[in-house]
């Protein structure tokens, strides 16, 4: 199996697995509870997760270990970034692009449970990634 198809099977995995839980739980709940939630049930299906992950980042030879928190990384490939909010901003997308970059990451999935719907809570943000 490619690099490419594999993270595409995980994004897939993810997505499902949120859609899952928006359905049987709805919107309302703290971020928290969907990313613990979230974590148990994609590791009850195999994957490796790791919750708030802490990104370091370097500025004019200053080193700050725990500049930026990632949700969730899954297989040390795909970044979840999980908002419960009435809306998204731009800054969300702005942000998982940001942690992108820093971890050198080529795909993230930006996942809002505010939403009335998952489909109007989900994203996809692309670091130079063609899937």
């Amino acid at each position: 199996m490619t690099a490419q198809v594999d993270l595409e099977g995980i994004a897939r995995a993810v997505v499902d697995c949120g859609y899952q839980l928006h359905c049987e739980l709805g919107p309302g709940l703290l971020e928290s509870a969907y990313e613990a939630l979230m974590a148990a049930a994609l590791r009850k299906s195999g994957f490796r997760v790791s919750r708030q992950v802490s990104i370091p980042m370097n500025f004019r030879g200053i080193r700050v270990e725990d500049a930026f928190r990632v949700d969730l990384l899954i297989n040390e490939r795909l970044i979840v970034e999980l908002k419960s909010v009435d809306r998204l901003a731009a800054v969300h997308g702005k942000q998982l692009l940001t942690y992108l970059r820093l971890m050198d990451l080529p795909l993230g999935l930006l996942i809002n449970f505010g939403q009335p719907t998952f489909k109007e809570g989900i994203r996809r943000v692309a670091n130079n990634y063609r899937g």
